[in-house]
C-alpha cells in the first residue's frame, strides 16, 4: 500500500482526549498504510490537563502530510500565524484537512472553512457562527464531510470522524476492525445529533443495547418497528423516545444504516452477487440496495466492490448482476 502520511497538529492547549483519538486510529498497522507524526508549532505543548507533550514533527511535517487533524484546544482564539499560514498551505494544496471539537476554530481562522459547511462541540456552535459567518455552521450533527475537509463536534464524536475517514481510505472491514480493537462502535452516521438527551438511563429503565445488539445478528429478517418494541418490552411510542435518546437517532435509521454498513462488509469480502448481499443484509433486493448505496455514499455496489474488495480473500468476486 502507498503510504498515506498524516499529521496530526497538537496547538498550545490541545485538549488530551481529543489528541488520543486520531493519534490511536491512525497509528501503523499492518492491514493499513498511515503514517502518523504528532506535530506542533514547538517541539514542547501544554495540554489542558496540566501536562506537557513532546512532538516529533513541526510544521514542515504538516505541510507535507497527505491528511491534517488538529484536535480541540484552549483558549480557542489564540492560534499563531504560521499555524494559520501552513493549514492554509495544505488546503491549496489540496490535502485532507480534519478538526476534532474546537480544532474547527483554527481551520476557521485559516480559512480552511470558508463557503463549507462544518461543526464542532455544542457548546462553542455559536461562537463559530458569530466569529466566522462566511461558514455554514450545522449545529446538530456528530460531523461534517465536505469532501477534502471534515468537522466533527466534540471528543467521541472525534472516534466517529476518524473511523468514516478509515472507512472512505480502505473500507467497511478495516474500519470495523478498528473499531473493534478499540471496543467502539462501528459506524455512527454523521447526521445523527451530537447532543443525546438522556446519555444515562433513568433510574429503573434498562438500557436498548441489547435489542440493539439482537437485532444486529438478525438484520436479514423483517425486523419492523412493532418486532423491536416487542423485543424491548416497550410500546412503540415509548420505544421510539428512549430509542432517540439513547442514539440520537430514530430506530428506523439507525436500521438502515446498520443495513448499509453489513452490505459493505458483504461485498468487500464475499463474491456473492448483489442480490444475495441485498437479502442477507436485510433491504431485499438489488434495486433496493443499489437506491441506499447511491443515497448514502454516491456510488454503487458494483463500484463499491470494485474499490475495497479484499485481495487476500478468494474466490475473485464474479461480475454482479
Amino acid at each position: 500500500m502507498t503510504v498515506h502520511r498524516v499529521a496530526v497538529l497538537a496547538l498550545d492547549g490541545v485538549t488530551p482526549l481529543d489528541l488520543a483519538i486520531p493519534t490511536q486510529i491512525f497509528n501503523a498497522r499492518p492491514e493499513t498504510p498511515y503514517e502518523m507524526t504528532l506535530c506542533a508549532l514547538d517541539a514542547k505543548v501544554a495540554t489542558t490537563a496540566g501536562f506537557a507533550l513532546v512532538a516529533g514533527g513541526g510544521l514542515e511535517q504538516v505541510r507535507v502530510a497527505d491528511t491534517v487533524i488538529v484536535p480541540g484546544f484552549e483558549p480557542i482564539s489564540r492560534v499563531p500565524d504560521a499555524v494559520l499560514d501552513a493549514l492554509a498551505e495544505a488546503r491549496d494544496g489540496r490535502r485532507r484537512v480534519v478538526s476534532i471539537c474546537t480544532g474547527a476554530f483554527a481551520l476557521a481562522a485559516a480559512g480552511v472553512l470558508d463557503g463549507l459547511h462544518a461543526t464542532t462541540h455544542w457548546k462553542h456552535i455559536e461562537e463559530l457562527e458569530r466569529d466566522f459567518p462566511a461558514v455554514t455552521v450545522d449545529r446538530d450533527v456528530l460531523y461534517v464531510d465536505e469532501g477534502d475537509v471534515l468537522t466533527s463536534a466534540g471528543v467521541c464524536c472525534g472516534i466517529d470522524l476518524c473511523l468514516h475517514i478509515v472507512r472512505r481510505d480502505l473500507g467497511a472491514v478495516v474500519a470495523n476492525q478498528i473499531a473493534r480493537g478499540l471496543v467502539a462502535a462501528p459506524h455512527r452516521d454523521g447526521g445523527q445529533a451530537q447532543y443525546v438527551p438522556a446519555p444515562v438511563a433513568v433510574a429503573g429503565e434498562a438500557s436498548l443495547s441489547t435489542t440493539r445488539g439482537w437485532a444486529l445478528q438478525r438484520l436479514e429478517e423483517p425486523l419492523t418497528l412493532p418486532v423491536l418494541a416487542r423485543h424491548a418490552g416497550l410500546s412503540q411510542r415509548t420505544f421510539i423516545r428512549r430509542f432517540t435518546e439513547e442514539t440520537g437517532t430514530t430506530p428506523l435509521r439507525w436500521l438502515l444504516n446498520a443495513r448499509i454498513s453489513r452490505a459493505r462488509e458483504l461485498l468487500e469480502t464475499t463474491d456473492h452477487p448483489v442480490d444475495r448481499v441485498a437479502r442477507d443484509c436485510g433491504l431485499g433486493t438489488a434495486a433496493n440496495l443499489r437506491l441506499h448505496f447511491r443515497r448514502a455514499l454516491d456510488t454503487t455496489p458494483t463500484a463499491y466492490r470494485r474499490t475495497f474488495w479484499c485481495s487476500s480473500h478468494t474466490p475473485k468476486p464474479h461480475p454482479s448482476p
